[in-house]
């Protein structure tokens, strides 16, 4: 059977046909089948380093293996919250948000847009794409919603603030340093209260900063844990999603998402503490929240399993959403795209814009996050290059 002809078979049989079966009679084909073979030869006979490191940490299921994400991504940003003094400043995080959000948009820009679009590359055998009336139009549609969802939740917490600017549920840039400058006035008064401890004793002390501090501010950190839950949520679909899409796809994605969540967690740390938070309450709080990414986990295992993928793929190619192959399933990760590009964007370039007075000063932080970023995407692309 020529390639041409077994086109013009699945072509006419494609109506009774899903992608997974046109795509295993077009394997059949003489042509496909020698392009296979000069694919397995030419293959490297060796996995990389990172493959190994990636087989050893999510050995099992996808659902398995977003589950133990999860806790890879939960657990060790908030231990490291143990380290951090309570009066740390956001503001200072900021080379270390730009080298995850530069790891964020490489795992969006190399990962998860060309597996949306054009699946995953199989070392066995040549790989087809089946264009579909509508399919990309729903994929970017998902990717939209992702982006406009943050859209929301920012917009609801700045009205929520009286118009001041408020974390978005994840990036540490601007936004939340000005968010947090009623509370940054709140620490200086709470740096002179420190020195009246030693006079009136710590739980006089204590009872003074209570009262000092702004009730405006402590409303911002309990809006601030509410969108660090719903934050989690979505880190947890995005795990979900990623592992179901492929196991090289989850594991870049964990990665990505595991140094975000460093200079996010200090960042939402600092916060509690200068909303009134003891560092320990601000550590339990942010533990709790952390129970956000495994409630997002479990949410996007269910959609996988039971959201019509395998009825799809067993059924013909309009027995999806809308007349397409796809499935809510298939959604979960272009709403992953959408959500890692609204934080790669809004919560570093509004940060990357700012200067101040000292133009030598300016320059050199502008040249060092922008070598950050560099250095975040260039890890993202080194695995996705392996």
């Amino acid at each position: 059977m020529s390639v041409f002809s077994a086109l013009a078979a699945a072509s006419a049989s494609s109506q009774d046909l899903s992608v997974a079966q046109i795509e295993e009679q077009l394997q059949n084909c003489p042509l496909v089948a020698s392009l296979n073979e000069h694919k397995r030869a030419t293959a490297p006979e060796t996995t990389s380093l990172s493959s190994q490191i990636f087989v050893v940490l999510f050995p099992g299921s996808p659902a398995v293996n977003a589950l133990l994400a999860t806790l890879y991504i939960s657990g060790p940003p908030n231990f490291l919250l143990a380290l951090c003094p309570p009066n740390i400043d956001p503001s200072s995080l900021s080379v270390m948000v730009a080298f995850a959000v530069g790891g964020l948009l490489g795992d969006t820009l190399f990962h998860l847009l060309p597996e949306i679009f054009l699946g995953e590359d199989s070392p066995d055998h040549v790989s087809f794409v089946m264009v579909e009336p509508n399919k990309n139009l729903l994929l970017g549609l998902g990717i939209m919603v992702g982006f406009f969802t943050f859209v929301a939740m920012d917009k609801a917490l700045r009205i929520a603030t009286g118009g001041e600017g408020h974390d978005h549920a994840h990036g540490h840039g601007p936004e939340e340093t000005k968010a947090s400058s009623t509370g940054a006035e709140a620490g200086g008064k709470s740096g002179e209260l420190k020195q009246r401890k030693g006079k009136k004793g710590k739980d006089s002390a204590d009872a003074v900063e209570e009262k000092e501090i702004n009730p405006s501010v402590k409303l911002g950190g309990y809006l601030n844990l509410i969108a660090d839950f719903t934050h989690n949520i979505t880190d947890g679909l995005a795990l979900s999603s990623s592992f179901y899409a492929s196991p090289t796809i989850g594991a870049t994605t964990t990665v990505a998402v595991f140094f975000h969540e460093i200079p996010h967690e200090v960042g939402d740390f600092a916060l509690l503490v200068q909303s009134g938070f003891s560092k320990r309450k601000a550590m339990g709080a942010q533990f709790v929240t952390a129970v956000g990414a495994f409630l997002g986990t479990l949410i996007g295992i269910a959609v996988q399993e039971f959201g019509g993928h395998d009825a799809v793929s067993d059924g013909s190619l309009a027995a999806g959403l809308w007349g397409t192959s796809l499935s809510w399933g298939d959604m979960l990760l272009p709403f992953t795209a959408g959500t890692f590009l609204y934080v790669g964007t809004v919560a570093v370039i509004p940060e990357l814009l700012e200067t101040g007075k000292d133009k030598g000063a300016e320059l050199r932080k502008t040249i060092v996050q922008f070598l950050a970023v560099a250095v975040g995407a260039g890890i993202m692309l080194a695995i996705s290059w392996d």
